[in-house]
C-alpha cells in the first residue's frame, strides 16, 4: 500500500498545482474589473453644478484654461494630456480646511512621486492675493515638487468657472464670484473626465483616493 502511495505521490501534487492554477484562471476570468463611475453633472449634488450644465447627462470633461503657476509658467490642459491628476481649490493665507487640504496633497505627492502618470493642480481661490510669487513662496514652503504639482492663479472669473462649470466641486453663491470655498478633491482621468469626489480633510477619503488611482491606471 505504502509503495501504490509513494509512487503516486508526485502525481497527486502536481495534480493539485494545476487544480488550484485551474481555479485561481476561472476566478480571475469570472470576477468583475473594477471601473471607476464617469461623474456627469446631472448625476451629482445641483449644489455643486452650474445651472447652465445640470441637465448634461454625457461627454462632460474638464473645460480649457489657461492660468499661470508658482513659477510664473503658463499651465493649460496640454500640461495635462495623457495624464490622471488630481485638482482641488484654496488660497495660500486660509487657516480653516486648507492646510489639511494642502498637507494631503502634500502626502498625495509623496506616496506617488516615482510615477509619471499622476500630477496635482491647486487653484487658488483669491487670486487678488496669491500673485506668482506668493504661490511660490507657499511651494517652497510646504515643499511642492515643480514637476508634479502646479499651483495655479490667474483671472478670478475663469477660476470660478471652472470650478462649477468643469470640476463641478463648489457651491453657489449670491455673488457667483464670491469665496469658492470647497474640501473636494476631484479625480480626473486621461480624457479629461471626472471619475472621483473626496474630501480633502478627511484621511480615509485620502487613502480612498489613492485606491482609485490604482484601478483607474488599471483601467487606462
Amino acid at each position: 500500500m505504502r509503495s501504490f502511495f509513494a509512487k503516486y505521490k508526485i502525481f497527486a501534487i502536481v495534480l493539485l498545482v494545476l487544480s488550484v492554477i485551474i481555479i485561481l484562471v476561472i476566478y480571475s476570468i469570472l470576477k468583475p474589473k473594477e471601473v471607476l463611475p464617469v461623474y456627469q453633472p446631472n448625476a451629482v449634488n445641483a449644489e455643486l453644478v452650474d445651472s447652465t450644465i445640470q441637465y448634461v447627462k454625457k461627454y462632460h470633461t474638464i473645460g480649457d484654461f489657461e492660468l499661470t503657476n508658482q513659477n510664473g509658467k503658463t499651465i493649460t490642459p496640454k500640461e495635462y494630456e495623457g495624464k490622471i491628476y488630481v485638482a482641488d481649490f484654496f488660497f495660500t493665507t486660509c487657516q480653516t480646511i486648507c492646510p489639511i487640504m494642502t498637507d494631503h496633497m502634500v502626502e498625495i505627492q509623496k506616496k506617488l512621486k516615482n510615477d509619471n502618470d499622476i500630477l496635482l493642480l491647486s487653484h487658488t481661490v483669491m487670486p487678488e492675493i496669491d500673485s506668482v510669487a506668493q504661490l511660490k513662496k507657499y511651494a517652497i514652503e510646504k515643499g511642492v515638487d515643480d514637476s508634479k504639482w502646479n499651483l495655479v492663479t490667474g483671472d478670478k472669473k475663469q477660476i470660478y468657472n471652472l470650478a462649477r462649470k468643469s470640476y463641478l466641486a463648489a457651491k453657489e453663491t449670491e455673488n457667483p464670484y464670491d469665496l469658492v470655498h470647497t474640501e473636494n478633491f476631484v479625480l480626473v482621468d486621461t480624457k479629461k473626465r471626472i471619475r472621483g469626489f473626496y474630501d480633502g480633510t478627511d484621511p480615509e477619503a485620502i487613502e480612498a483616493l489613492l485606491k482609485d488611482i490604482k484601478i483607474l491606471k488599471a483601467e487606462d
